[in-house]
């Protein structure tokens, strides 16, 4: 059973191994991950404590924040804790599991930035209507699609992927059990596989491109005939953060997944999945935070509440 045991387990052997400074690069990482959380568990906080965020555009940017943080929190424990107890091996099991939430939060948040955009088209072309077509009852529909497409991501290459022979030492190069990294450990032949996947990728990725760009294609026109200065200032500022998150996930999904693998190495790889993995639950609050003027209006209300339950327990 132990021989088993050690024999179903994967090793992930990660970055660290390349650094010249292990430590310092665990503690940047560790600080990273908690501001992570903090800045997307205070963006939630605001956007439910504060009644004029309640709107569909910051109910999609809440659910943003809540992928993030499960996004991070897939990937980063492991990999501290291997660093710091020495031990990089993966059951099998773990390693299943780890795929599949991060394929079913990565796709999740793909579409996620596609009905944001959608969002965004319709406030914009079409306010007067904006009540009607983006109600709550559509936005708990367009968050309840979003996850079950995620979902589906994650249940069908999580299986086929885990089920393949594997051989040899087992050594995973790479943080986390990304789905090309595990495959190439494979024994048998895998490219009717890889081609499914990546046709799969392809019209997962092509579908909210398609419908970002239809979007953004439309406001752009809208905007250029607004005669309100204000207001061409006002929707280019909101839809300038949406773009600004869109590219950077998009941009490592395409490498990532779309890219042949001639272009490909494990270096490269594991600091592009770093970029996304880790980086971009962080900047996500920064950029629609502080690059938002009512959630800096609500912050300071909320810092103002503070300052004022202070005074008076003093």
């Amino acid at each position: 059973m132990n021989n088993y045991t050690v024999q179903s387990d994967f090793t992930l052997l990660g970055f660290f191994n390349q650094c010249k400074h292990p430590a310092l690069l665990a503690v940047v990482i560790f600080v990273v991950f908690l501001m992570a959380l903090f800045g997307n568990a205070l963006l939630i906080l605001l956007i439910v404590s504060d009644i004029h965020l309640h709107t569909p555009m910051y109910f999609f940017i809440s659910q943003l924040s809540i992928m993030d943080m499960m996004y991070i929190s897939v990937t980063v424990p492991k990999m501290l804790m291997d660093q710091v107890l020495g031990s990089h091996k993966i059951s099998a099991a773990s390693c299943g599991m780890q795929m599949f939430l991060y394929l079913t939060l990565g796709g999740s948040e793909v579409f996620l930035l596609a009905a944001m955009s959608y969002d965004r088209y319709v406030a914009i072309c079409h306010p007067l209507r904006y009540p009607v077509l983006m109600n709550h009852r559509v936005c708990l529909l367009l968050m309840s699609v979003c996850w079950l497409l995620g979902s589906l991501d994650g249940f069908m290459l999580t299986p086929v992927t885990m089920t393949f022979p594997f051989c040899g030492t087992r050594k995973i190069h790479h943080f986390f059990c990304e789905v090309p990294a595990v495959t190439k450990l494979s024994c048998s032949d895998t490219w009717l596989y890889e081609t499914l996947m990546y046709v799969c990728c392809v019209l997962m990725i092509l579908i909210p491109v398609t419908v970002i760009s239809g979007s953004y294609s439309s406001i752009l026109l809208t905007v250029l005939r607004m005669n309100s200065a204000e207001g061409r200032k006002k929707a280019l500022a909101t839809c300038s953060s949406h773009m600004t998150v869109v590219l950077l996930f998009y941009g490592a999904a395409l490498y990532t997944y779309v890219l042949p693998g001639s272009l490909h190495t494990p270096e490269k790889d594991m600091v592009v999945s770093m970029f996304y993995t880790i980086l971009t639950p962080l900047l996500n609050p920064l950029i629609y935070s502080f690059r938002n003027k009512n959630v800096t209006e609500a912050m300071k209300k909320m810092l103002g509440v503070s300052t004022l339950f202070q005074e008076i327990v003093i």
